[in-house]
């Protein structure tokens, strides 16, 4: 690409609204043919503001896709052991379907302990290790709900993954490790870097696909991004700065997430797509 040029934006809002009709849809046809609505259960600890109003997001989209939501607030002195119980309840419960346990749960919660009291067919975000296991191995299961908007993303731009170099910077256990095992199922050569890489521009530079998710703002510089690449930046940082240097990336690659608009949209879309699919699992329709 020229200088002149800039990246197509990837549209992560449309794709979510479609995925969410798609969700919507579908959740009535269950409700009509088995009785209930499916249901999402949502677990805070404490009062964090951003995650009061993720869950506060999160729970809105429900409604408006005829998801029951059930919220269940703890304070912030709730141990590990009664955080467990809690989510240990919700996966006994036939009238819920998918689990969402809202993170970080604080300092003195031992949040894998947690995550891993809920049943697999439940984690409707992909938190677990059988999930996790599951993504790997290319198995059924519940994907990272990031890591698969980004995947659904990436199909809808046509970007054929086979053979291309994909670069994550970043190796958390719910974002940058699926998203490099999600990319290899496709068949890309995936290379992930942190923040103990060596030379992280000149890893970059060789990217045919960068998933920036990382959450320091810019850290990747536009002059680094290969020309044609695609970019997708996963980070959210204060002010809606991305992981990405976007002005400048922009200048270089063929597409781009904005942020905000890219990824975060598609997240929640996969969380109810997947709440959905839960529901039926449980209740054993299977849909047209």
């Amino acid at each position: 690409m020229s200088a002149t040029q800039t990246a197509q934006l990837m549209d992560g809002t449309g794709l979510a609204n479609r995925i969410i009709e798609e969700a919507a849809a579908n959740a009535a046809e269950i409700s009509r043919r088995g009785g209930t609505s499916p249901c999402l259960a949502t677990v805070l600890v404490g009062e964090d503001p951003a995650s009061v109003t993720y869950v506060r997001m999160k729970r809105a989209r429900c409604a408006k896709a005829g998801i029951q939501s059930r919220h269940i607030a703890l304070p912030a002195t709730t141990t590990t052991a009664e955080l467990i119980d809690t989510l240990t309840g919700l996966s006994g419960d036939p009238d819920v379907h998918g689990i969402l346990l809202q993170h970080p749960c604080g300092p003195h919660i031992d949040e894998r302990a947690a995550f891993e009291a809920i049943v697999p067919e439940k984690d409707v975000d992909g938190v677990t290790m059988h999930s996790f296991a599951a993504m790997s191995f290319a198995l059924p299961g519940f994907v990272s709900c990031t890591p698969g908007g980004i995947m659904r993303l990436l199909e809808a731009y046509d970007v054929d993954l086979a053979g291309k170099h994909a670069v994550v910077v970043g190796r958390s256990a719910i974002l940058g490790k699926p998203a490099g095992m999600l990319l290899l199922a496709k068949n890309a050569t995936v290379t992930y870097c942190h923040s103990r890489t060596a030379d992280l521009s000149a890893a970059v530079r060789e990217a045919d696909v960068v998933v920036a998710a990382v959450g320091r703002p810019r850290l990747i510089r536009g002059e680094d991004v290969k020309p044609g690449a695609v970019v997708i930046d996963a980070g959210y940082n204060p002010g809606n700065v991305g992981d990405v240097d976007f002005d400048n990336a922009r200048t270089r690659a063929r597409l781009i997430t904005p942020v905000p608009g890219g990824v975060g949209p598609m997240t929640i879309a996969v969380l109810l797509a997947q709440t959905v699919d839960a529901a039926a699992n449980q209740l054993g329709i299977q849909r047209h």
